[in-house]
């Protein structure tokens, strides 16, 4: 298995979409006529709440567990995770034969928790502000012969979640489109370190740009200064799942080249994103997903007569919440 401190390439992300044939869902790019007459442009949607258990997270994860030997799967695996992990290192494991433990908040929505448990995943809590999961996880390693399967920061995971730039980019050419910019949400950086490389391999001229939240975005500080910055808080954003302090040191190795500009969107600019893909997508995105969405919406993206492929990274989002999203909009 590859060394875990080594760099994916475009190689290797098309190895993952090998991996994933069959298994993960192929999303589609999809439009919407309003939404290109409000930017004037022509804004192409990939919309990974179709994913297998809601969000893209399942390709990353099933690319990492499958490449497990058969001598280190006895123990199960290990994962640390707000939900969308959780979800799709269980449902992977579950399809290997092999047992998992989630090390999950315990102010992750509750809809997240029960899902994670629903694909086969054994949930233990802690808390946000004042426990290690890191150490909670390493313990529970040890003592169950476990392998640990990172959030973002893994050669597998990263390379996994490239499968979903790999398909933006062959969709967008079999229609004749280049796209000016793509953008997609940011926590740890896995998904958009991975889109990074496939995108780049095949529009070296595309601008690919980060979306936080408001007050967590890291990665567009870390691009500004070059170095990898912290986040002041650990919870206090409708995003659950963009909650990471600090990007991560492989996945910030990749996008600092290829990447580096990004945007935020305030937690009211996420809820109307959150409702707009419902009223006229007619797709539910949970807050975190729709990050990229909501800075398009807010018009922190110029994109008047260009063509953008615009992430929605998941779907999971409990019923009070996304009421809550709809009532704001």
């Amino acid at each position: 298995m590859m060394q875990s401190n080594a760099l994916p390439t475009i190689d290797d992300v098309a190895s993952a979409a090998e991996r994933l044939s069959g298994v993960a869902v192929r999303t589609p790019l999809i439009s919407s006529p309003r939404l290109d007459e409000m930017v004037g442009g022509r804004v192409l949607l990939k919309p990974e709440p179709l994913q297998r258990t809601g969000s893209f997270k399942f390709r990353g994860a099933y690319n990492r567990i499958s490449r497990i030997p058969e001598d280190q799967r006895a123990g199960g695996v290990v994962a640390c995770s707000s939900g969308n992990h959780a979800q799709g290192v269980a449902a992977a494991a579950t399809l290997m034969g092999m047992p998992s433990v989630i090390v999950m908040p315990k102010d992750a929505p509750a809809m997240k928790r029960v899902r994670t448990i629903a694909f086969g995943g054994e949930v233990v809590e802690y808390d946000r502000e004042h426990d290690d999961r890191d150490a909670i996880a390493d313990e529970i390693a040890r003592e169950r012969g476990a392998v640990f399967v990172p959030p973002y920061d893994d050669f597998h995971i990263i390379a996994g979640q490239g499968t979903v730039g790999l398909e933006i980019a062959e969709d967008l050419a079999a229609r004749g489109l280049v796209p000016d910019v793509v953008v997609a949400n940011a926590s740890g950086g896995g998904l958009i370190s991975g889109i990074a490389l496939a995108v780049k391999h095949h529009f070296p001229e595309a601008r690919v740009m980060t979306a936080e939240p408001a007050g967590f975005d890291d990665h567009a500080r870390s691009f500004r200064s070059g170095g990898r910055e912290r986040n002041n808080r650990v919870t206090g954003s409708i995003c659950d799942a963009l909650l990471a302090a600090t990007p991560g040191k492989l996945t910030f190795e990749i996008s600092s080249r290829i990447v580096g500009e990004g945007v935020s969107a305030t937690d009211e600019e996420v809820a109307r994103a959150v409702a707009f893909a419902f009223e006229e997508l007619k797709i539910v995105v949970e807050p975190g997903g729709a990050v990229a969405l909501a800075a398009v919406l807010a018009g922190k993206l110029d994109l008047k007569g260009k063509v953008a492929a615009i992430v929605l990274s998941g779907g999971n989002v409990d019923g009070a919440l996304f009421a809550r999203c709809l009532a704001a909009a």
